[in-house]
């Protein structure tokens, strides 16, 4: 994979007491990738990733993202990245229009700025007449493709993606990875975790983690082809199956 580092890891490690949620990870994401980031529950990809979006300090080991240091510059990481959580992520009790108004204001960006951005993604979602609805009164689906828009409404060069389509139907699911294209085209990182292992087919490369290791990483192709699996999620399973600590 050619292209510009946005993401550097090299040990990084997270500890609780005794126990080591991160164990020594390293691995780099370049510029428009869609990287996916998977592991069974207890695996510390969570972890990993809040470290990443600048929410939790590294005990120990390097990590930089969007060219800022995890220790010494998580706040200037928060304001360069966008971030969707697997827990729905917009206030339900404000308009579609109002919660871009939010976001918006809350990276600093400017009225008129607003403003279009906000007709843009109306119009590219086609919900120009909802713009004035209350969140909570769309359906699952047009939330988190509207979610995934707000999280990368003030144009970050990474985005961070939490198990995103959780709970949506298939269809859903594609439309949502339509977008997750465009904004890798448009040279917008992703940096994506999914329990969904058909959704690991589609991205560029794919890092396993295990007992807070990175077990493997490699396109999907490449860690099929290694693992003499058809599918990932036999890949997945070959890998999991490996794991001694229990879920959380």
């Amino acid at each position: 994979m050619t292209g510009d580092k946005v993401i550097t890891a090299d040990k990084l490690t997270k500890r609780y007491g005794d126990f080591v949620a991160v164990d020594h990870i390293s691995f780099e994401v370049h510029k428009g990738e869609i990287f996916g980031f998977l592991g069974a529950n207890g695996a510390g990809k969570t972890t990993a990733m809040r470290m990443l979006c600048g929410l939790s300090l590294p005990t120990s080991g390097k990590a930089t993202v969007a060219g800022f240091d995890v220790y010494r510059e998580n706040e200037k990481i928060k304001q360069n990245i966008g971030y969707m959580s697997q827990k729905f992520s917009l206030y339900e009790d404000l308009t579609v229009k109002e919660n871009m108004r939010f976001y918006g204001g809350i990276y600093g960006m400017s009225d008129a700025f607003i403003k279009n951005k906000t007709a843009s993604i109306l119009d590219q979602l086609h919900l120009q007449k909802e713009g004035n609805k209350l969140v909570k009164a769309l359906p699952l689906g047009w939330k988190q493709k509207l979610a995934f828009s707000v999280a990368i409404f003030h144009e970050p060069g990474i985005v961070f993606l939490d198990e995103p389509t959780g709970g949506v139907d298939p269809v859903t699911r594609r439309e949502f990875w339509n977008m997750i294209y465009q904004a890798s085209e448009s040279g917008i990182t992703i940096f994506v975790t999914t329990h969904y292992m058909d959704e690991a087919e589609y991205c560029n490369r794919v890092s396993i983690m295990v007992d807070g290791k990175i077990e493997a990483l490699d396109s999907p192709a490449q860690l099929k082809k290694i693992y003499e699996a058809g599918s990932m999620e036999d890949v997945f399973l070959q890998l999991a199956r490996k794991a001694v600590r229990a879920a959380d």
